[in-house]
């Protein structure tokens, strides 16, 4: 079996179609995936750019009173598009028109929040243990080339755009920062609250932990937050950017095959059933290699893709690949999230002050 193929194409494979409603009923949450055609211009120039299409929509009661909320969510995961070892201004500016041919698409479709990989606009040269090296990557969060550019964007589309990029600030610093861009206009930023030392990805040696808490950034489509790569490991991460009040957290990610694949799939999804919040896990796609400056050892990453979008009753898209570059867009109706925060009970039932008090008791 190709190690490239994604689950939904293994259960396609060698299921019939009743095995197949089933399994989607089971595991997905719901027999149909609730498909969205996309228009012909756009299947033409995802075929010329070599991009995945998908696009699904979630559903909400209809109410007497209050109106549908509905919102277009677009999700690109991508490769980095020149080798490593290419001038930095080459390699960003390669992955600039990359991203903009899929932003293009996604506008085209009507998406209206979108949100990039972690450090969309760089190879993630984290692995290599060198950091000298890659410093001309590390950028203003407020006026650097990668929120300029997604500035425009954002503007021209009235489109609220997310971009993860590696941030230094005033005092030198270095941050992993996802920044929020609205209409053109800089809302805010998040920096990752929680960072590896894992293996080969021992982040603490280039950035510092998140220092801003847990924002919620209130856009002009709804209230939404970042929950960086690693954070989704912590529930309470996930949990105070509910009792922020987000209705749609996205997880920016960058993690290989060998970290973690197996629950992929798991925490973001019970996160939006805890939570009462839409998910979305964007993960980078494609093969990094890197040459080490000391000792000319090759280090080799290869990232996963498989991009998805939980609603807050647990049901899920299908993932994007696990090999190609990738917009996942879905339609959702945000008076879900209250909808279902109300069958569940789950904010009336928290307890919170009993688990404050004890979680007190601990330090």
């Amino acid at each position: 079996m190709a190690r490239s193929q994604t689950l939904d194409e293994i259960v396609k494979n060698n299921l019939n179609l009743e095995q197949i409603n089933e399994f989607n009923r089971i595991y997905y949450g719901r027999e149909d995936h609730c498909e969205i055609k996309f228009k012909p211009a756009s299947v033409i120039a995802s075929e010329k750019f070599e991009v995945e299409l998908a696009a699904y929509s979630f559903h909400a009661a209809k109410e007497e009173v209050r109106k549908p909320r509905l919102v277009k969510l677009g999700l690109v995961q991508h490769s980095i598009v020149l080798p490593t070892n290419e001038p930095l201004i080459s390699q960003r500016k390669a992955i600039f028109n990359k991203v903009e041919n899929i932003i293009n698409i996604a506008a085209s479709e009507g998406v209206q929040i979108l949100c990039l990989q972690e450090t969309w606009s760089m190879p993630f040269f984290l692995c290599t243990g060198e950091k000298d090296k890659w410093s001309e990557f590390a950028e203003s969060a407020e006026n650097g080339p990668s929120t300029k550019f997604i500035t425009n964007l954002s503007k021209k589309y009235s489109m609220v755009i997310i971009s993860p990029i590696l941030e230094i600030d005033n005092n030198n610093i270095w941050w992993n920062t996802a920044v929020v861009i609205d209409n053109g206009k800089y809302l805010g930023k998040h920096r990752k609250n929680h960072l590896p030392s894992v293996g080969s990805f021992s982040e603490t040696a280039y950035y510092a932990p998140g220092n801003l808490g847990h924002p919620v950034f209130e856009t002009q489509y709804g209230k939404i937050a970042v929950n960086i790569c690693f954070g989704r490991h912590h529930a309470l991460n996930w949990l105070m950017f509910a009792l922020n009040g987000a209705e749609i957290v996205f997880n920016p990610s960058a993690t290989i095959s060998e970290f973690g694949e197996s629950f992929w799939g798991i925490e973001a999804r019970n996160a939006a059933i805890a939570n009462g919040f839409f998910t979305c896990s964007i993960n980078r796609v494609g093969i990094e290699e890197f040459i080490k400056t000391l000792d000319n050892k090759k280090i080799t990453r290869s990232y996963y893709g498989s991009s998805y979008i939980t609603a807050p009753n647990g049901c899920r898209t299908p993932g994007l690949s696990r090999v190609k570059d990738g917009l996942l867009i879905g339609e959702i109706d945000l008076n879900l999230c209250r909808q279902i925060r109300d069958h569940w009970g789950f904010p009336m039932t928290s307890r919170l002050e009993m688990y404050s008090k004890e979680l007190n008791e601990k330090q």
